[in-house]
């Protein structure tokens, strides 16, 4: 897997972190870069540390399923993209619209927004990737969008959390489609 599709995959995981960070945003009456420095820095850091896990829990079994790995990756990888769609379809706006940018806040927000990068994570056992590389990139991406959510989300409100979650369900899966592609030798 090349720098251009880990870099696609971390914009992809890091859409979830930006639509909450926009209702985070959103809930705030005033812009504090303090706090949206909390954000980035909470979601980045599980973005990052999600798939490291993934990526240890991954390499235990890899070898035991080394002939199917792609369709693993391609399915998991489809199985997240899938619902992040389905979430941006979903009509409620934010289910974080509370204002506290305090520990227990942030923890269950972040955990529960990078529970997917845990998949990705075993993904990238399977493909062999560079997983320092990888986490760097998802760590940096996610902080930075996680800053920008918490800004976007107390100027414009929710306009963009459904169209950030559709954007990187449909990067995930495509991402998946081309795994399951290359390894069939298709194209």
């Amino acid at each position: 897997m090349g720098l251009f599709e880990i870099l696609a995959i971390a914009v992809g995981l890091s859409m979830d972190a930006f639509a909450v960070s926009i209702c985070k945003g959103l809930s705030m009456k005033r812009m504090s870069w303090k706090n949206a420095l909390i954000a980035g820095l909470y979601f980045g850091a599980f973005q990052a540390l999600m798939p490291l896990i993934g990526y240890i829990l991954g390499s235990q079994f890899q070898n035991l399923i080394a002939n199917i790995d792609h369709w693993i990756a391609f399915l998991l990888l489809l199985f997240i993209g899938g619902n992040m769609i389905r979430e941006s379809r979903n009509k409620n706006d934010c289910e974080c619209g509370d204002d506290s940018f305090n520990f227990k806040a942030m923890l269950v927000l972040a955990v529960a927004t990078s529970i997917d990068a845990l998949a990705v994570g075993i993904t990238f056992a399977f493909l062999k990737v560079n997983i320092l590389t990888a986490i760097t990139f998802i760590g940096i991406i996610t902080f930075v969008f996680g800053i920008i959510g918490v800004k976007i989300g107390n100027v414009f409100g929710t306009k963009f959390k459904s169209k950030a979650e559709l954007a990187g369900g449909i990067v995930l899966i495509l991402i998946g489609t081309k795994i399951l592609i290359e390894h069939l030798g298709i194209f």
